[in-house]
């Protein structure tokens, strides 16, 4: 069975860990360096990006989770995980764990006030997703070899890179748990992958 962590210093950690179990493989809270290290895959949930890096930081862990995306092993962000994974983010000079050739703009969809749900078409992943979004970032740009995989009028809020996976919004907050059965498979490829090496 894949162990899937989620990065637990701030956000929505207990609803990924329920949505991963819930998807038949073993979920893992990851809150320092030994913890990542025994992890295939990492999520990293919703919350509040600025707050996160700032744990990331005390944890010394922002080197290590720039080596665990190197390595490529996969990791998918949501919503504030997603600002922590782009390599650009609009109007902030540094970037966080710049692992997702992409540029991403913080809560463009507006404030707490603003937060919506859709239905969303997720290229390979479901033609009718309930996506709730919240205070969301959306994606501005990516690079060639960045995937779209959904857009909500005229906006990107999904995409993939290789081994990386990130959204605007959160899936972890619905009873739909296909989203988290994609990046298991994601983890699942890259185990077969590594141990074809």
């Amino acid at each position: 069975m894949v162990k899937v962590g989620v990065l637990a210093l701030q956000g929505a950690v207990i609803e990924h860990i329920r949505s991963i179990e819930a998807s038949g493989a073993e979920s893992v809270v990851v809150k320092s360096v030994n913890d990542l290290a025994e992890v295939d895959g990492l999520i990293l949930p919703g919350g509040e990006s600025t707050a996160m890096r700032k744990l990331i930081d005390r944890n010394r862990m922002l080197a290590p989770l720039q080596a665990f995306a190197a390595e490529g092993k996969p990791m998918f962000g949501t919503c504030a995980g997603l600002i922590l994974l782009a390599n650009k983010l609009v109007a902030y000079d540094s970037a966080h764990i710049a692992s997702l050739d992409a540029t991403v703009e913080r809560n463009s969809f507006g404030r707490q006030v603003d937060s919506f749900e859709t239905k969303l078409s997720i290229k390979g992943v479901a033609e009718d997703f309930q996506a709730v979004f919240i205070r969301a970032p959306h994606i501005v740009e990516v690079a060639a070899e960045v995937e779209i995989l959904a857009s909500h009028e005229g906006r990107i809020v999904m995409v993939r890179e290789d081994n990386i996976l990130g959204c605007s919004f959160h899936p972890e907050l619905t009873d739909d748990h296909r989203i988290t059965k994609y990046f298991i498979g994601m983890v699942e490829e890259s185990l077969a992958k590594h141990k074809n090496l």
